[in-house]
C-alpha cells in the first residue's frame, strides 16, 4: 500500500486568455470549474489510477468542501480513515489557466496546517508499503514521519514542493526525491549547490542525502532526469498539446510511487510517470485528468525508456 501524507484542497479552476497584470482584472473564457485537489489527494489519485492500494493522511476543516474532498478519494477507492478534522477551513486554491495551459495559483493552506505526523501509525510503516509526502503540510511533521519511515525500512518518497521549505537534513531519510525544474534551481540555491545543469544539480543533492538516494527533476515537455548511486538517467516525454499542466507534476509522483508499490524498478516507474504526466496534461483540472494504467501503457512504447549518460 501507498501511505500518502500530504494535503486536500477545493481547486477553483479559472480558464482566462492570459494572467492578469497587478490591477487588472481579466474574464474567464468559459465556465469556473470546482473540484478537489491538494497535492497529496492528487497523488493519491494518480497511483490509485495507476493500479496501486492507497491511503490518505491528512487533515481537512468541517465544512462542505472537506466532504467533499474525503468523498472523491472514497469514489476512487482510496482509503480515508486516515483524514482527520480541523478547526480551521478546508484547504482552497485559486488556479488560473492560460491559452497556452499554463497555470498560476494562489493557496490558502488552511486545515493543511494542522497535519501531524502521528496522524501515522506505526502499524503502516512497513517494509512493504511506500510513504509518499510533499511539503503542503508542515515540512516538520513532513520530515517527522520520514525518519520514522526510514526507522522502519519504509521506503520514501518526497516531492519537494513547495522547495522553498526544503532543508539539507530533510533529505537524511529520504529514498526518492522528486522536484520540477524551477524547484530544482531553488532548492540548489538553498543547499548552496553552485550548478545550472539539472544534470549536475541531481547529482550534487544525491550526494548531500541519504546513501543510494535517488533525485529526480522532471523538466516538462523536455522529459525528465536523475541520479542515483552517481548514475545518471535522462528520458524523454510524450509529446502532447497541453490543455492544462495543473497537476502534471502529481500525476508524476503518483504514478512513480505506484510503479515501486507494484514491483517495478526505479526505472520503469520514471518511465510511466513521464507518459502519465503528459496525459494528464490534455483535460482541465487536477484529479479529473489523471490518467488510468490502460491508457499509460497504450502509449509508453511511444517513448524510450530511461537511458543512462
Amino acid at each position: 500500500m501507498i501511505i500518502v501524507f500530504g494535503s486536500l484542497n477545493i481547486n477553483t479552476v479559472m480558464p482566462v486568455a492570459h494572467f492578469p497584470k497587478p490591477g487588472e482584472t481579466v474574464p474567464c473564457t468559459s465556465d469556473y470549474l470546482s473540484h478537489p485537489g491538494g497535492k497529496g489527494a492528487n497523488q493519491a489519485v494518480a497511483a490509485a489510477r495507476a493500479g496501486a492500494k492507497v491511503a490518505v493522511v491528512g487533515k481537512i476543516g468541517d465544512d462542505s468542501f472537506g466532504r467533499r474532498c474525503v468523498n472523491n478519494l472514497k469514489n476512487q477507492s482510496i482509503w480515508a480513515s486516515g483524514i482527520g478534522m480541523s478547526e480551521h477551513p478546508t484547504g482552497h486554491s485559486t488556479v488560473a489557466v492560460d491559452s497556452s495551459g499554463m497555470n498560476m495559483s494562489i493557496v490558502a493552506p488552511g486545515a493543511n496546517n494542522d497535519a501531524t505526523a502521528d496522524q501515522v501509525p506505526d502499524e503502516v510503516l512497513i517494509p512493504r508499503n511506500i510513504l509518499l509526502t510533499q511539503l503542503e503540510v508542515p515540512p516538520k511533521e513532513t520530515f517527522m514521519v520520514l525518519s520514522r519511515a526510514r526507522n522502519h525500512k519504509t521506503p520514501t518518497i518526497l516531492d519537494a514542493s513547495p522547495a522553498t521549505k526544503m532543508t539539507k537534513e530533510g533529505l537524511a531519510n529520504v529514498d526518492y526525491l522528486i522536484v520540477n525544474e524551477v524547484e530544482a534551481h531553488q532548492l540548489a540555491h538553498t543547499l548552496q549547490i553552485a550548478e545550472t545543469d539539472p544534470r549536475l544539480i541531481a547529482k550534487a543533492i544525491t550526494r548531500l542525502g541519504s546513501p543510494g538516494m535517488a533525485c529526480i527533476i522532471t523538466l516538462e515537455s523536455k522529459g525528465s532526469v536523475a541520479v542515483k548511486n552517481d548514475e545518471t538517467y535522462v528520458v524523454r516525454t510524450l509529446q502532447v498539446d497541453a490543455v492544462d499542466t495543473t497537476g502534471a507534476g502529481d500525476a508524476f509522483c503518483g504514478i512513480f510511487a505506484a510503479r515501486l508499490q507494484l514491483g517495478h524498478d526505479w526505472r520503469n516507474a520514471m518511465h510511466y510517470a513521464g507518459v502519465g504526466a503528459a496525459l494528464s496534461c490534455l483535460a482541465l483540472g487536477a484529479q479529473e485528468s489523471m490518467p488510468f494504467i490502460d491508457d499509460i501503457e497504450a502509449h509508453v512504447h511511444k517513448v524510450e525508456p530511461p537511458r543512462k549518460i
